[in-house]
Parts: structure tokens; sequence; C-alpha cells
């Protein structure tokens, strides 16, 4: 088992790594739209915090040797379905043409002033 982290991404808010690897695996834990480089920052609407969010997963899963398009599966938590359409948008630009397992689940809330988090699962290689 290998625990990542990298300063490019976001730093951990809690007890917990931004990502394990294990059998070949890297499981990525939930990014938050912040700005790794300048956290004190307003996150922005939905559309920039989910894309911000992937850049987040993206430099975590380089860090451990893996990438985008080794994503197996993603799970997107939004604060509410209004964000659906936008959150989605910029998902399909950033994902382009790789269409791993997804899930989008309304949760009632986050912390304030973030709407979005993404979860990933991705196999090690690019």
């Amino acid at each position: 088992m290998k625990f990542i982290y990298t300063k490019e991404g976001t730093e951990p808010a809690g007890h917990y790594s931004q990502a394990v690897v294990y059998g070949g695996v890297v499981y990525v834990s939930g990014m938050l739209g912040k700005d790794p480089k300048n956290p004190d920052a307003h996150p922005g609407d939905a559309a920039q915090q989910a894309r911000q969010a992937l850049t987040n997963v993206e430099v975590v899963l380089q860090e451990a040797g893996s990438s985008l398009k080794s994503v197996v599966r993603m799970m997107v938590y939004v604060s509410g379905i209004e964000h659906w359409s936008a959150v989605n948008e910029v998902y399909a630009d950033v994902m382009g043409p790789h269409k791993p397992a997804r899930a989008i689940v309304p949760v009632k809330s986050f912390m304030d002033p973030y709407v979005v988090e993404i979860v990933a699962t991705a196999a090690l290689g690019s």
C-alpha cells in the first residue's frame, strides 16, 4: 500500500491521504474545487468548482503514476441537482471521449462555499 501526496494538490483537511495505491488501483479521495495555489480564494460557481476539482484529481493521479485516461469510476457529489448540467458540461469537456463509470449524487450540503466534490478510482498507468 502506498499513500500519495503532492503539493500540487489540495492539502487534506483531515486524517486521510490524497490517494492510496493498492493492487494496481489508485483510489483518489474526494477533491473539492479548491485552488491549491490560492486556497483562500472563493471557488466560484459549480462549473468552476467542477473544473478545479477535476484538475485536483488529475494532479493526484499523475503523482500516483496514473491519469484521467485510466479512470474507471468517478463519483461526483453536488449540493443540489440544479448544478447537474453545469457540472456535466465541464466533466464532458475535461474527460473528452473517455467515459468511465460514473454517478452524480445530490447531497444536502457541503462546507460552504463548496458545491462539488469528486472521488475517482483509476488503474495504474496512463
